[in-house]
């Protein structure tokens, strides 16, 4: 059989991980993470990483790898995974890729066109912007600088926008005039499955999920991140509000209540951002080891 990718993606808090750690013990296979957050190593509660058991259990690739002083975007997470993916076919006939972060699995799946070095002092006044003008402000900027990313883009994730911002304006050009014209092939299969619940039921799995994350010490976490809270990589979702209860600027039950509903936001653009992916198909979260491999091998007989 040609080495094939399993990818296991979807909507956060829908269950991608106990999945794909099933099928990965399964195969006597490793886990390559497609989270954009999960791969900084001081952040832990807030977004939602493998427990200690779970990481033992199976070996995961882009998870604890870096530190959130460094820069880390598609590119990089395209070199890292088809570094990675090399190592396991090395030893297996099978990966499994799993994570919500559409933007780094189509990069791995489809390839990207290097973007030059960013001026770190524009990342940084973006961000010193933002932190004190908010989303509106950040918008606008993205809208008069990049209409063309404004009118495709993600415009509701802060981290998209303030990177086509920079992007924009250290080399005066569209982030979007890096994006491949034609596909990058690999040398594996890679099928692509998606995981989906009914709206309400993933919501108060969201909900659930973030009261469980305040009570194992996200706030605490969180505080002890302060100093570093003007990071790229703490703009986003389970901090940034915390870091405005901690500013006093907004009670924590205002926090709590924003997290959950920015946290739902962000699970309704991860699907709406993977439906358009023709190429995936979708599944109940209960889907079976069994069954999984039923949808691999009749895909790979064609190929």
């Amino acid at each position: 059989m040609k080495k094939t990718c399993l990818i296991i993606c979807g909507p956060t808090a829908v269950g991608k991980t106990s999945l794909a750690i099933q099928f990965a013990l399964h195969y006597n296979t490793q886990i390559i993470s497609a989270d954009s957050r999960q791969c900084f190593k001081e952040l832990n509660i807030g977004v939602a990483k493998p427990s200690p058991a779970e990481l033992n259990q199976v070996h995961h690739y882009f998870i604890n790898s870096h530190s959130i002083t460094e820069e880390v975007n598609a590119g990089t997470f395209e070199t890292y995974a088809l570094d990675s993916s090399a190592t396991i076919f090395s030893a297996n006939d099978i990966a499994v890729m799993v994570g919500g972060t559409g933007l780094y699995i189509k990069t791995f799946c489809e390839g990207m066109d290097e973007i030059p070095p960013v001026d770190p002092g524009i990342r940084q006044s973006i961000i010193d912007d933002y932190d004190k003008q908010g989303l509106q402000w950040l918008q606008d900027a993205v809208q008069q600088q990049d209409p063309v990313f404004f009118s495709k883009g993600e415009i509701q994730n802060p981290q998209r926008l303030m990177r086509a911002l920079e992007v924009k304006l250290s080399t005066g050009n569209s982030i979007h005039s890096y994006q491949q014209e034609q596909k990058k092939e690999r040398d594996f299969n890679i099928i692509k499955i998606g995981l989906e619940l009914p709206r309400e039921e993933l919501y108060e799995r969201i909900n659930n999920r973030v009261d469980r994350m305040m009570r194992a010490g996200l706030a605490h976490e969180v505080q002890a991140l302060s100093t570093y809270k003007k990071l790229n990589a703490l703009q986003t979702v389970g901090y940034k509000e915390l870091f405005d209860h901690f500013d006093g600027n907004i009670s924590l039950d205002r926090a709590v209540e924003l997290i959950k509903q920015n946290s739902r936001h962000y699970a309704k653009r991860q699907l709406t951002w993977f439906k358009k992916d023709k190429n995936i198909q979708w599944f109940n979260p209960d889907i079976t080891v069994a069954k999984l491999e039923a949808v691999i091998f009749s895909d790979t007989k064609k190929r």
